[in-house]
């Protein structure tokens, strides 16, 4: 494989609009260093069951397809179309009229038409008019119709990983078609021919082996959790005591992975940890459904269900009321979606009730499950938490709308309550790069690999634009999130895009405002920076 070197800034952001001169169908895909993501290892399809398990390569000519790779996808469309209505809908309700084009952070990155969803979903659809349409078997290509061909799978592969399921063209289609739903679909019919990346691969062996994405086992996740305390306990004074697996606890709290283990996603570990401790709550985590998250969703429904299962098993075994999720984008999405769907309902657990201020939570009627912004805005509603926003005044802060949060879940309000509440200075980017139009990061669904990070990085300038034109106009410093993805992505593209913004999770500013009770002077924030010196003690 070719060594790959990351552009600069500037040349990354020279983007050619202009059309390939050859017809969509007669272009052929290039896979260049740099913008693809590593092929599954065998050991990890092998792990979980996945067909066709064994170690290849996408810059390889040989991908290693089963003999029977063609009736195998034809078998997956057909199947598929039968199941998903909405799936027949969207291959034939869309007529192309482009308002879709120009929404896609890739096309703007790399201006490659293929990366408009309305074409990205024309490389399958056009297969599904060859084999399944009268028009596309009698007219060929005149009716949009194509043969399906190694090179088309290939082709397949090459754009449908450069979907992070946004679903941000779905916001301006006029007909509502969801282009991640396509891409799911043809990650799917990939999946049946042992077509994975090994940054999904990876995780999902790990989560089903070990039960969470990291592959960590319980006395590494006890650790690095007690490491946690050790630090708040140097900063605070005050020594917190999570609990591990234990059966009776009120509440189950599942978080994803990412924030047990790296920067920054430890320090919002930190900030649940001590808010949960000044409340008192009576909680436990579970070293078995040790992961929030779900990268099997990035594989098939089938394999996301089977992860997602672990959660409600262990709040049964555990005898909980209810669970507390974790800041997350595509855990919440799944839970919000797809959970009440997936898995039996779980009648053994409680509609959730904040012990500290009593409020239901009836959008968990059915999921049981509600999240940590909800539950942490609620308690500021009621006046329950004593905050001091002057020690995050080294901070000014703008919020990305984590896109399965955001559109997925419909959760727009409660993390810019809370933020407003623990910080002095919030500045919003601009309105069509936020809330429902929020731009990706550029690396979910599962693309957050290093061996593709100059598509990460093309994938991330239109966040990287929103968030440089706020740092320049306000001085804006912090990029808050409530998605682990986020956290791990996004440090990246801003030290790219926009040096000198770092990315945090909303809880912890929580933790830095909150005032604990018995608490010792605090001298700085959780990641050791100096606090903000108050008027009165500069006078001093």
């Amino acid at each position: 494989m070719a060594k790959f070197k990351l552009p600069k800034p500037d040349e990354l952001s020279k983007i050619s609009y202009a059309p390939p001169t050859t017809e969509w169908m007669d272009t052929p895909t290039s896979f260049n260093p740099g913008t693809f993501a590593w092929g599954a290892k065998g050991k990890n399809l092998e792990a979980v069951g996945f067909p066709n398990p064994r170690d290849w390569s996408p810059a390889d000519e040989d991908w290693k397809l089963p003999e029977n790779w063609k009736s195998t996808v034809l078998e997956g469309i057909a199947e598929r179309l039968s199941k998903y209505r909405s799936f027949k809908i969207m291959m034939d309700i869309c007529v192309r009229c482009g308002a879709c084009a120009d929404k896609c952070h890739f096309y703007i990155g790399t201006g490659d038409p293929k990366n408009m969803p309305v074409l990205r979903a024309e490389l399958l659809r056009s297969v599904y008019r060859k084999y399944f349409t009268p028009s596309g078997k009698l007219l060929g290509k005149l009716a949009g119709a194509r043969e399906l061909t190694e090179d088309v799978i290939k082709e397949w592969w090459y754009y449908f990983y450069q979907c992070t399921e946004c679903r941000r063209c779905s916001v301006f289609c006029p007909y509502g078609i969801d282009q991640a739903e396509i891409t799911i679909i043809g990650r799917e019919l990939l999946n049946l021919l042992g077509l994975n990346i090994d940054w999904i691969a990876g995780p999902v062996a790990a989560c089903y082996m070990k039960g969470n994405h990291l592959g960590l086992e319980p006395h590494a996740l006890i650790g690095n959790i007690d490491m946690m305390c050790d630090d708040i306990e140097d900063i605070t004074g005050i020594r917190v005591n999570p609990t591990f697996n234990r059966k009776g606890a009120e509440i189950l709290f599942v978080t994803p992975s990412g924030d047990f283990m790296g920067d920054p996603g430890i320090f919002t570990c930190m900030g649940y940890l001590m808010l949960f401790h000044e409340l008192g709550l009576d909680y436990t985590f579970s070293t078995y459904a040790s992961e929030g998250g779900n990268f099997g969703f990035f594989t098939s429904n089938e394999m996301a269900k089977r992860l997602n299962s672990k959660i409600y098993a262990e709040a049964k075994r555990l005898g909980v009321k209810y669970i507390i999720g974790g800041e997350c984008g595509h855990m919440w999405r799944v839970i919000h979606q797809y959970m009440g769907t997936w898995q039996d309902a779980p009648d053994f657990l409680e509609v959730p009730v904040s012990p500290i201020t009593g409020t239901r939570f009836e959008n968990a009627a059915a999921t049981k499950m509600i999240h940590i912004a909800e539950f942490t805005a609620d308690l500021i509603k009621h006046n329950k938490l004593k905050l001091d926003p002057s020690r995050n005044d080294h901070l000014k802060v703008t919020f990305h709308d984590s896109c399965n949060v955001s559109r997925g879940m419909g959760m727009l309000e409660e993390p810019r309550y809370i933020i407003n509440n623990v910080c002095n200075n919030f500045y919003e980017m601009p309105e069509n790069t936020i809330r429902e139009k929020t731009f990706c990061c550029g690396a979910g669904s599962g693309l957050n690999a290093t061996e593709n990070m100059e598509e990460r990085m093309r994938g991330g300038l239109a966040r990287g634009n929103a968030v440089k034109y706020v740092r320049d106009k306000y001085g804006v410093n912090a990029l808050a999130n409530v998605c682990a993805v986020d956290r791990a992505a996004l440090p990246a593209a801003m030290n790219y895009w926009a040096p000198g913004v770092d990315v945090y999770g909303v809880h912890e500013l929580v933790a830095n405002a909150l005032v604990m009770k018995g608490e010792k002077e605090r001298t700085t924030d959780l990641r050791g920076n100096d606090l903000p010196v108050k008027e009165g003690k500069a006078d001093e």
